[in-house]
């Protein structure tokens, strides 16, 4: 489904550029020799005019003026005689509607102008204007014949159709490019989803997107990224919405479901740091890390108490920029947002599991439909992969069991083995990296939520209630876990 409009992604694949997207955008035209036109037809049209003088001039000294015909009838007749005359036209007694009897009139009236200074100079007004309005007349018909030629190239071959699906996306080049891959793969499945205007994109800004001052946390945790599409999905205005699956909360949109998941990346962190540091522990007392998870920062702070978590938020590019500022002395990205983007020479290293849990459904893209909508789910349910939706299903449940959100630093993995093992492991903490409570279970992909959910409800006895009660308050109190607390609260 690829064409010329397409530009260069990761690896030099070609990636649908913008113009596919329900926006309209119009194709810049060729250059072409016609586009200097106007500035030729007003020099034809002065050319025009002042031949057209000429002939009165000339005209002056034979024609007899019948008595009764007003001058400017007579100019304006003559005016068009000798335009007619320059332009080669056979008959120059009669000119654009003016009777031959007008034109005839030239010459008395010319002679009389001439022996007389007063009327040399009104006359003369006359003939100024005849050639302006000439020339204006000139141009107007080539204004309009371009107009036409151009608007008659611009439909050649031109067929308006509406597109077979429209899919809602966040605007971040992450998103872009995620919804980029959908329309992608439903091309490569669907022959009728190949053409580029058969699956359309709509960008929907989101409160996550436009609220980058404070963290998620202190704005409502999770749903931040998806309201908004939620809202275009039961307003029909979009058939479909594509996530990042880590970012959907537990509960859905009432009548919707996530169809369809994509074969998941690579679900594990990477640190990037400006002096080239590949451990956190290795990171001297005062380093500054931004981030704007609580997952991350507890994590963060279990392994090196000594250094600074700040709020650190905006879409990828963004933070590498801050980082390049010199605003943060590290930073964590999630390496599947990276090699989307063709990025990942920007890690530093890539942190195993060991290293930093990653967060529930990282590196998972999902599809969002209405469940009743047939006409759009039998295209979408066929790209499901099934071990992500094991592994996902799994680890949702999990956070489900723990009423998670982006207020709770919350992490979990599930992971499929080739005979069908379901493995998965849990982490809970509290926000400054002192309390940490793991899990671990396995079993059939078949049991996927009884997994995540007996994980959930372990870790949640273990700790007890007041654990997460003084966890919510704790982070109230913070208004987002963006700088190491100095009690330990919890």
């Amino acid at each position: 489904m690829m064409d010329g409009s397409s530009h260069l992604g990761r690896a030099g694949k070609a990636i649908p550029s913008p113009a596919h997207c329900d926006s309209p955008v119009v194709p810049m035209q060729p250059w072409t020799p016609h586009r200097r036109r106007p500035r030729r037809a007003l020099l034809a049209a002065a050319s025009v005019a002042t031949v057209a003088i000429v002939a009165m001039v000339a005209t002056a000294a034979t024609v007899a003026p019948p008595r009764g015909i007003g001058r400017e009838a007579t100019f304006l007749g003559c005016g068009m005689r000798g335009v007619h005359a320059a332009r080669g036209v056979g008959s120059v007694s009669v000119a654009a509607g003016v009777s031959s009897e007008a034109t005839q009139v030239f010459a008395a009236t010319t002679s009389a102008a001439i022996s007389s200074p007063s009327l040399l100079v009104y006359d003369g007004s006359l003939l100024a204007l005849a050639a302006v309005a000439i020339g204006a007349a000139a141009l107007s018909r080539r204004r309009q014949q371009r107009r036409a030629a151009t608007h008659a190239t611009n439909n050649v071959g031109a067929e308006v159709t509406e597109p077979i699906l429209r899919l809602g996306t966040r605007a971040s080049p992450l998103a872009l490019a995620q919804a980029f891959e959908a329309q992608r793969r439903l091309g490569e499945a669907f022959p009728e989803l190949a053409r580029p205007d058969a699956v359309s994109i709509r960008t929907i800004s989101t409160t996550g997107d436009e609220r980058l001052d404070v963290s998620l946390a202190a704005i409502g945790g999770k749903g931040l990224f998806t309201r908004e599409l939620d809202v275009a999905l039961a307003s029909k205005e979009v058939d479909f919405c594509v996530h990042s699956t880590k970012d959907v909360p537990t509960e859905l949109a009432p009548g919707t479901e996530l169809c369809t998941m994509l074969p998941r990346e690579d679900t594990r962190d990477v640190l990037i740091s400006r002096s080239g540091i590949k451990r956190i522990e290795d990171l001297p007392a005062g380093s500054v890390i931004g981030t704007a998870s609580l997952r991350r920062q507890a994590q963060i702070y279990q392994k090196n108490p000594d250094v600074k978590c700040v709020n650190f938020r905006g879409n990828v590019q963004t933070r590498l920029k801050k980082l390049r500022e010199g605003q943060v002395d590290a930073t964590l990205l999630a390496y599947a947002g990276l090699r989307r983007m063709g990025m990942e020479e920007h890690a530093t290293e890539v942190l195993d599991w060991d290293q930093m849990l990653p967060a529930i459904a990282q590196g998972a893209i999902s599809f969002q439909c209405a469940s009743d909508d047939e006409d759009t789910l039998r295209y979408l349910r066929p790209l499901s992969h099934r071990p992500t939706v094991d592994a996902v299903t799994c680890e949702r449940a999990f956070l489900a069991a723990l009423g998670g959100n982006c207020k709770t630093p919350i992490a979990g993995q599930a992971r499929l083995s080739e005979d069908g093992t379901l493995s998965f492991r849990g982490l809970v903490a509290s926000p400054d990296g002192r309390v940490v409570f793991t899990v671990e279970r396995a079993g059939s992909a078949d049991e996927a939520i009884a997994i995540g959910r007996d994980a959930g409800e372990a870790i949640r006895q273990e700790a007890g209630e007041a654990f997460f009660e003084e966890m919510q308050s704790y982070v109230q109190e913070m208004e987002a876990a963006n700088t190491k607390p100095t009690s330990a609260k919890d």
